[in-house]
């Protein structure tokens, strides 16, 4: 894989056609689980890992499984990878994967990964698949990283609330107090909360986008003339 191509593919998960706020695939999750940072980017890592995973197995076997059957075969795959990750995170991470509770198994109907290894795996070499997967997954942990942080902030006035739960009890102290004596907001943690800000990310991406174009179309014509 040429360094053009492994910066498109990165490119196109992380920004371009970002799973939460353009393709706004996986909403559930995205809403439900983004009360924090941490909930938020440990659920979209355990989803990257199942993306990169499972864009790697589907690209190796895609000659091998008859069309009628890739369906089946491919979410068959992805089960058994959450699986394993769910069982990790039991093992390893209990008191996290009891707050992520059936957010973690939910995975396997997460139309981001099906979609993602239906799209690109089943028709690429693994090496692309599985950096495709984890850039899609990438992208989706920074939309869950700034949307749970802004709702921990306007909910709670923290950040990085329940750390210890990944970390465990000595990183208490990297808990960062943004608003002292800060008696929360409601709605910032409630779904409704969740919509309005995701909706602010979706419209700052496109703003971001427009600039972008905009600066573009000045300075074409300045190169063109020179």
């Amino acid at each position: 894989m040429s360094y053009q191509e492994f910066r498109d593919i990165f490119y196109n998960g992380v920004w371009k056609q970002n799973t939460g706020i353009v393709q706004l695939l996986g909403m559930c999750p995205i809403l439900a689980v983004s009360t924090s940072v941490v909930n938020g980017v440990s659920l979209g890592l355990a989803t990257t890992i199942v993306m990169a995973l499972s864009g790697a197995s589907v690209a190796l076997i895609r000659q091998l499984v008859p069309n009628e059957a890739r369906i089946p075969v491919f979410i068959l795959i992805i089960a058994v990878l959450v699986t394993a990750i769910q069982y990790l995170m039991n093992a390893y991470l209990y008191s996290l994967y009891v707050v992520l509770g059936i957010f973690i198994p939910l995975i396997v109907t997460n139309c981001i990964v099906l979609a993602r290894v239906e799209a690109f795996a089943a028709k690429n070499p693994a090496s692309q698949s599985a950096f495709d997967g984890m850039a899609m997954g990438l992208g989706l942990t920074a939309v869950l990283a700034v949307l749970g942080g802004l709702r921990e902030i306007m909910g709670h006035g923290t950040l990085l609330s329940g750390i210890d739960l990944a970390l465990g009890p000595s990183a208490k102290s990297l808990v960062i107090t943004v608003l002292p004596d800060y008696h929360g907001f409601l709605l910032a943690i409630l779904p409704p909360g969740a919509f309005i800000t995701l909706g602010c990310l979706i419209a700052g991406k496109n703003w971001l986008n427009q600039r972008t174009e905009s600066r573009q179309a000045r300075i074409e014509p300045v190169i063109s003339a020179a």
